[in-house]
């Protein structure tokens, strides 16, 4: 890639120095250190620090973009684009035009009266595929943090091995390549898992205008996961090891489940992610056993319930995730009329009765009603505050390092993976035992269904509930929604049925049909394509689906 995206993140290299706080992250000058500048310790540690935190997660510095944000950094739109999607939260904010790609083609009522939208999401999405618009081009947005991101996390490998540590040099130097490659593979990862072709770029100034497939992506993306884990083979001396590490993650982002990884730890959320990889850039229809038994493989050897995972929180001053506004959560607590993202009727009714997540973090308050194109956006559920760390999981929180944003796996999404290769490969029982712990582990006080529900097709819907409801915000709902084949046209055998859905006056529909019809992997936005041109190998840049 190369001319504006390529020039955007070479500027943005930031940091001027170590002895800046690790919990306030500097903003103010984004130039220094640049990679030529930064091959001492201090200098290396500060750029690896920046890399991500600044690059990765608040990173797009155009103001023809920046200027319509609906809020702060990348946690607040990107993966909300992909939460909508997934009928997990809806607005009316006509901010980057989310309030319309999240609107179905149509919906049927109880009394099969159909309302159809007058402007299909998948062609506004397309129509605003443009460098003519600016901030309201969806496709643009994941694809550019992830490749300043991506760059970034060359620049630090590009110095690693010029770069004098003091200790054990070694561990530090392979601490600080685990990190880049990591986030590497976590950058190509997403990608992959939502457009329909990229780019590999491993070069900090080489260009590259080769695009290759989404698959080929994600297989980028596992390959620098594995130079991540190499990496890491080569630590020896843990104390050292910490050092780096204790720098490179904030001061703030070191509490809860979140802290400086051991090497054992770090493999364990490399296999988790990877598993995801594989699950959720297929089609359930197209798993195989094989696909299945790879999954446990690497599930078996993911997160367990004591290790701790990168997670992100805010900090009273210069955090690179705003408390209030910096996450889709966060802007989604409160009172809808007063909130830029609503949770949807389609999210409360995977909840079981009796889930004390739902009583913990949802509240019937308020009746919101609005229809944005006559169909599915009013709900009767509020999001309430709630710090993460109580005894029940708390999903969202204001509060000032109140909320705990998972960055990338988890125990329960690790867990929820073992469940469904169990339930796929017929060990019914053992994969409901992981469903039923990850409903422990998060206090929904909900009765055992290991030994209880014996029916595949019973136990695949605990499955699928359970991954609506226990991953809220955890930015897997729409890669579900896709490999299901929900988004897909009812043509097609997509949709879904027995939808709740309230009308715009109020009436509570409970069996409706709902025709979503988005795109399952985006086409690479055009600021990409028009100043970067696909060679002449290159596969196809647009996804043919209409």
């Amino acid at each position: 890639m190369k001319n504006k995206i390529l020039y955007i993140i070479t500027a943005a290299l930031v940091f001027t120095s170590v002895s800046c706080s690790k919990s306030e992250l500097n903003v103010q000058n984004p130039n220094n250190p640049t990679p030529a500048s930064a091959t001492s310790e201090a200098g290396i540690l500060s750029l690896g620090l920046g890399a991500v935190y600044q690059n990765g997660f608040n990173g797009i510095t155009d103001s023809r973009y920046t200027g319509s944000f609906l809020g702060s950094s990348y946690w607040f739109l990107a993966p909300a684009y992909l939460d909508e999607m997934a009928d997990v939260i809806s607005t009316e904010a006509a901010n980057n035009i989310t309030n319309q790609i999240s609107v179905p083609d149509y919906y049927i009522d109880d009394n099969g009266v159909k309302y159809t939208n007058s402007a299909p999401a998948l062609s506004v999405g397309r129509l605003n595929n443009s460098r003519t618009k600016a901030g309201t081009n969806m496709y643009y947005y994941e694809w550019t943090w992830m490749y300043f991101l991506n760059n970034a996390c060359n620049g630090v490998l590009a110095i690693a091995d010029n770069t004098t540590f003091s200790g054990d040099a070694t561990s530090k130097r392979n601490a600080v390549k685990a990190w880049a490659y990591f986030w590497k593979g976590w950058a190509y990862s997403r990608i992959g898992s939502l457009y329909y072709a990229g780019l590999i770029k491993n070069d900090y100034v080489t260009d590259n205008n080769n695009y290759v497939s989404s698959a080929d992506m994600i297989t980028e993306a596992n390959a620098n996961f594995d130079k991540a884990s190499a990496a890491l083979a080569l630590v020896t001396t843990i104390a050292d090891y910490n050092t780096v590490m204790k720098f490179l993650i904030p001061a703030q982002c070191q509490v809860g489940k979140g802290g400086v990884l051991t090497p054992t730890m770090w493999l364990h959320n490399i296999n988790t992610l990877k598993a995801r990889n594989l699950l959720v850039n297929k089609r359930l229809s197209a798993m195989t056993t094989a696909d299945w038994n790879s999954i446990l493989t690497l599930v078996n050897a993911g997160i367990t319930s004591s290790d701790l995972v990168f997670t992100g929180r805010s900090a009273a001053t210069g955090s690179f995730l705003s408390a209030t506004s910096g996450s889709d959560a966060a802007l989604t607590i409160g009172n809808p009329t007063g909130t830029t993202y609503k949770i949807t009727e389609r999210l409360i009714q995977d909840y079981k009765a009796g889930d004390k997540r739902l009583t913990t973090n949802f509240s019937t308050a308020t009746l919101y009603l609005n229809q944005k194109g006559g169909l599915t956006f009013s709900t009767r559920y509020t999001l309430l505050d709630v710090p993460s760390g109580g005894a029940i999981a708390g999903v969202a929180s204001k509060i000032v390092g109140g909320y705990e944003l998972y960055l990338a796996g988890s125990y329960e999404e690790n867990e929820l993976m073992k469940a469904e290769a169990n339930i796929k490969l017929g060990n019914i029982a053992t994969g409901l035992t992981s469903v039923d712990a990850v409903r422990t582990y998060q206090g929904a006080g909900l009765a055992a269904t290991s030994g209880v529900i014996t029916d595949p097709v019973l136990a695949y819907e605990e499955l699928r509930k359970e991954r609506r409801v226990g991953l809220i915000f955890r930015n897997t709902a729409f890669y579900d929604a896709r490999r299901w084949g929900v988004i897909d046209d009812i043509s097609a055998g997509g949709g879904r049925t027995g939808c709740v859905v309230v009308s715009t006056t109020g009436v509570v529909n409970v069996n409706a049909t709902i025709n979503y019809h988005f795109l399952d992997y985006w086409d690479v936005p055009d600021d990409e394509t028009s100043l970067n041109p696909p060679s002449a190998t290159s596969v196809a840049v647009k996804n043919p689906k209409s």
